[in-house]
């Protein structure tokens, strides 16, 4: 039987935590969203002055990365690269800011944070996914 690595309650907070240090630090209101490896919503804060939209915009970032079990960035890139037909695949944030949390090469959860431009979402992902790498 195999076994796999999964984010605990702990895991979770540090995530959130460091990702809400990273978008203070610089001025961004976005909502931070973490999940297991199977897109299920672990956690899930909004800071002062997000977005409405971005509460769903995070989650569903953070579910498209379970399910591609890579970042959302590189699903963004093909469908801008040409590769239009993959807007059609069964996911539905396929936008800058899911980042897998990757442990002994599995995908133990993700982080997906909107708000801000693509690439600030991107920084506060890995800001949060670094609290515990």
């Amino acid at each position: 039987m195999k076994t796999k690595p999964v984010l605990t309650l702990t895991d979770v907070n540090a995530i959130l935590d460091a990702a809400q240090q990273e978008a203070e630090a610089n001025g961004w209101a976005v909502t931070i969203a973490v999940a297991d490896d199977g897109g299920h919503l672990l956690g899930l804060r909004r800071l002062d002055k997000a977005p409405l939209f971005s509460v769903e915009a995070a989650t569903e970032k953070a579910r498209t990365s379970a399910y591609g079990a890579r970042e959302t960035q590189l699903f963004e890139e093909m469908i801008n690269n040409g590769r239009t037909a993959f807007v059609t695949a069964p996911m539905k944030a396929m936008l800058s800011g899911g980042v897998p949390v990757i442990v002994d090469g599995q995908v133990a959860g993700t982080v997906g944070i909107s708000g801000v431009k693509p690439d600030q979402d991107v920084q506060v992902a890995r800001a949060g996914v670094a609290a515990i790498g």
